[in-house]
């Protein structure tokens, strides 16, 4: 007899299905797995054993062979415990065979039969109810798999749990689905003092989600302006939120299963290796960008940062998706994010200053900035000087306007970019959301400025010798400036700030 049971494997989000077979045969006692496993499958083995042995029950002296199929396809991670588990206790007449066909499953085993949380169980119950399946998982993981709409849940604690359920001695409850707690509020933009232009392009960046880079001295307040940030931006769609929470769930990091309800903040050091900040690694894991998707990516000390690192991000920040392909492994992550990054002027940080800076200005400003290449700057949509705060701002500058009335401001701007690309561009299978997005003729169907600021656009390019890349950018952040405002068309005035926040190049 061979029994079969279903379960997943993964490449990025992608859910690929995999066949368990169990066979159990007389001959030569034996154990085996095969079908391409890794190492922690491989080891699943002692795992089922000294489970199963919890139940009180021995493996029959006979030659088990468990196959996962297809055999081409690499098997990692420990959730293959639960499936071949399953299968034996089925092929062992514990379990129902008609029944379990029905289902899914996956989970880690621990040695006393428990049922372990593991990652992925969000898309494992999405690819599940694609096919009109049902999902055995952790009971940790019951809360996250009933996301998944009109889907039979089973969530066992443990082995004898299932095995109860299914010959009706044990009634297994319906996992409810559960939200992440909406935390604190984080800190408010009420808590700095001067720096309004910087709090402008704060503004402009979080209503038109357009990426933003802060130059300035030590202490002039730039990870305290970023970290403000997610503070004004909107919250997740529910869309974006299921989308954002299987990233995480892929990754290992949904706390108790529950559905996100908070754009990302990452802030990942500067000495973060180019896989942690991209991804990859031994199992292609998400890197930051993906797990900050439909939230900011943070990036302080911008220099710093290892040159490939860097130059990594050019691809992802353009397209909205990360790349990650190895000898192995060739998957694709969601990328959309907002970068914010900030940088000292030069190595000293003083540049400009006759008292602190060093003897080597201006030069040490060239060598320090042109660590950024022209390709990375030009994909940065404002850039802002953001200078010391003077000791009167900070004793005697009246209350700044807070959190919530920028945040206001908006959510407004975004309600109206929302329904502006619905209306456009209604077939899209990805909907345009924010004008960071809009390109090509979308672009300039939304964002034609009037006549006088044509005639500005022109000449400011011919003169700053933008690309055709930062001829966009500025068409972008000009159209965000005008939502802001409530205008329409885009006028002159939008196109002269919008120029503002567009340095030339790095160091220049």
């Amino acid at each position: 007899m061979v029994a079969r049971v279903h379960t997943v494997a993964f490449q990025g989000i992608e859910v690929l299905d995999i066949d368990v077979q169990v066979q159990m045969v007389a001959g030569i006692v034996g154990f085996t797995v095969v079908g391409l496993p890794d190492k922690a499958v491989a080891e699943s083995r002692e795992r089922v054993r000294a489970a199963l042995h919890g139940l009180g029950l021995s493996l029959p002296i006979k030659r088990i062979t468990v196959n996962l199929a297809p055999a081409d396809v690499l098997k990692e991670g420990s959730h293959f415990d639960l499936p071949i588990a399953i299968g034996l206790l089925t092929v062992m007449g514990v379990l129902p065979d008609c029944e379990i066909i029905r289902y899914a499953a996956l989970g880690e085993l621990a040695l006393d039969g428990r049922v372990t949380r593991v990652a992925g169980v969000l898309p494992a119950a999405l690819n599940a109810a694609a096919h009109g399946r049902g999902l055995i998982c952790p009971a940790a993981c019951g809360g996250e798999a009933a996301w998944a709409g009109e889907i039979e849940v089973l969530a066992p604690a443990n082995l004898l749990q299932l095995v109860n359920h299914f010959k009706g001695t044990q009634l297994l409850p319906a996992p409810v689905p559960e939200l992440a707690p909406l935390d604190q509020p984080g800190p408010d933009l009420a808590d700095v003092k001067g720096q309004e232009s910087a709090r402008r392009a704060l503004e402009v960046a979080a209503a038109g989600g357009h990426n933003l880079l802060m130059i300035g001295p030590p202490g002039a307040g730039k990870s305290m302006l970023a970290a403000r940030l997610p503070g004004l931006l909107p919250p997740l769609a529910p869309a974006e939120a299921l989308e954002l929470t299987m990233i995480h769930s892929v990754a290992g990091l949904l706390e108790d299963g529950r559905l996100l309800r908070r754009r990302p903040f990452r802030d990942p050091h500067h000495s973060a290796s180019l896989p942690a900040l991209v991804g990859g690694g031994p199992r292609a894991r998400p890197g930051e960008i993906s797990l900050a998707h439909h939230g900011v990516l943070f990036l302080d000390e911008l220099p710093e940062f290892a040159r490939p690192t860097l130059e990594a991000l050019r691809q992802p920040l353009e397209s909205g998706r990360a790349v990650v392909a190895r000898a192995a492994h060739h998957v694709t992550y969601p990328a959309r994010v907002q970068l914010v990054a900030a940088m000292n002027p030069c190595r000293c940080g003083h540049l400009g200053d006759p008292m602190l800076g060093c003897r080597r200005q201006p030069a040490c400003a060239a060598d320090y900035q042109s660590r950024i290449s022209g390709p990375l700057f030009d994909r940065i949509d404002c850039h802002i000087e953001v200078p010391a705060v003077s000791i009167a701002d900070l004793a005697t500058a009246p209350p700044s306007e807070p959190s919530a009335a920028v945040a206001a401001r908006v959510a407004a701007a975004r309600a109206v970019q929302r329904e502006r690309y619905r209306a456009l561009d209604a077939d899209a299978a990805a909907p345009i959301t924010t004008n960071a997005e809009a390109d090509g003729d979308l672009l300039q169907r939304v964002a034609t400025p009037d006549p006088p600021g044509r005639t500005l656009l022109a000449t400011a390019a011919e003169r700053m010798r933008l690309s055709a890349r930062g001829y966009h950018r500025v068409l972008r952040v000009a159209r965000t400036l005008a939502d802001l405002a409530g205008r329409d068309p885009v006028r002159r005035i939008d196109i002269a700030e919008a120029l503002s926040y567009r340095r030339i190049a790095p160091g220049r």
